[in-house]
C-alpha cells in the first residue's frame, strides 16, 4: 500500500517504487495490495516511523530507504542544546532502529540506502572531493554525517548498503528555492555573504534518481555523492545570478554575512557562507545518467 513521507519539504510516496520514487503524482487507484512479485520500498521519513519498526520489525519488502532527518536549516528553531539533540536523534537514531531492523529480518532486503549530505566535506573555496576524499571530523555536523552513516552499518548482513551524500537539493515544492522564490520574483534575491563559497546542487529528479540506480543495480555498494556534474564550477554568487536570470529578475542585493549569522547563528551560518566543490566521480562511474547537469536547465525545469 502507498504511505506518503517528506524530507526536507519533498513528498516521497512509495508503493511500487521504479514509478512512484521517481517523482511522479502518486495514483490512488493504483495503491492496490502488493504482489508477491512486485518490488516494494519501504522508507522512513519525519515522524514516528522509525518507532512502529522498532516496535514491529522491518515489514516485508526489497528494499530500505531512509529520508529521515530534523531540517537543520530551520529558521524558526533556535540553535541550542534541545535542537541539536532532535537533529542527532532524528538521524543517527532512526538509522540505528533501521539497521538493526535490516540484520534481523527474516527475508532481509536486498538494498539499504542512506542519504546524508556532503556536509561531511571540509568547505574549501579551493579543494574538490571525490566518494574517496577524507573528512567527517573537524565539526559538528561532519561528525554528525561520520556518526549517522556509521550508524546504517549491517555487518554480515547480506543487504547491500548503499550512501547517498546530498548536495543542496532543487526542486519545485520544498527545498531551498522554496524559501528563496519571493525575495528573487520581488527582484530583492542576491549571494549570501561573499557569494565565492562553492555551492554544491543536485536536482531533486537527479536526487530521486540517483537512489533508484542505487536499488536497481546490484553492483552499486559504498558512497555516491549526490550533487550536479557541474557544481564544482558554481559558486553562491552563480547560483544567485542564475536564479534571477531563470526569474527574469536581478540578483544584485547579497545577504550580508553578519545577517545569516544573526538569523541562524554562527553554527548554522557556516553552512552557507561556506561551501564545498564535490565530484560525483564514483555516481558516475557507476554508469548514473544525470537528468539536469547544468544549472541553467534545472532552474528553468523549477521555475519556469
Amino acid at each position: 500500500m502507498a504511505q506518503g513521507h517528506s524530507r526536507d519539504g519533498f513528498s516521497v510516496s512509495v508503493t511500487r517504487w521504479w514509478d512512484r520514487f521517481r517523482g511522479q503524482s502518486p495514483d490512488p487507484a493504483a495503491a492496490e495490495p502488493r504482489a508477491p512479485s512486485d518490488p516494494c520500498v519501504a522508507t522512513t521519513g519525519q515522524g514516528s516511523d522509525h518507532l512502529e519498526v522498532s516496535r514491529s520489525g522491518l515489514p516485508l519488502c526489497d528494499a530500505v530507504v531512509n529520508l529521515a532527518g530534523e531540517n537543520v536549516l530551520n529558521p524558526f528553531r533556535r540553535w541550542g542544546d534541545a535542537f541539536c539533540k532532535e537533529v542527532i536523534s532524528s538521524r543517527v537514531e532512526t538509522t540505528k532502529t533501521l539497521a538493526k531492523a535490516i540484520a534481523a529480518a527474516e527475508q532481509p532486503p536486498c538494498a539499504w540506502v542512506l542519504v546524508t549530505g556532503v556536509g561531511y566535506y571540509r568547505p574549501s573555496p579551493t579543494a574538490e572531493y571525490t566518494e574517496d576524499s577524507p573528512g567527517g571530523d573537524f565539526d559538528f555536523f561532519s561528525r554528525l554525517v561520520s556518526s549517522w552513516e556509521a550508524a546504517a552499518l549491517t555487518p554480515g548482513s547480506p543487504t547491500r548498503g548503499v550512501v547517498v551524500r546530498s548536495g543542496v537539493v532543487l526542486g519545485r515544492d520544498g527545498g531551498a528555492i522554496s524559501q528563496m522564490l519571493l525575495p528573487f520574483r520581488l527582484g530583492l534575491g542576491g549571494p549570501m555573504g561573499s557569494g565565492l563559497q562553492p555551492f554544491p546542487w543536485i536536482h531533486i529528479q537527479d536526487l530521486s534518481g540517483i537512489v533508484c540506480h542505487a536499488l536497481e543495480k546490484d553492483s552499486v555498494r559504498g558512497i555516491l555523492n549526490g550533487v550536479s556534474p557541474s557544481s564544482p564550477g558554481t559558486s553562491n554568487g552563480g547560483f544567485a545570478r542564475a536564479l534571477g536570470a531563470a526569474l527574469g529578475r536581478p540578483a544584485l542585493l547579497p545577504l550580508p554575512a553578519w545577517a545569516v549569522r544573526a538569523v541562524f547563528g554562527p553554527e548554522r551560518a557556516g553552512m552557507l557562507l561556506e561551501g564545498q566543490r564535490v565530484l560525483p566521480k564514483r555516481t558516475l562511474e557507476s554508469g548514473y545518467q544525470f537528468i539536469f547537469p547544468e544549472l541553467p536547465a534545472a532552474l528553468k525545469d523549477i521555475v519556469g
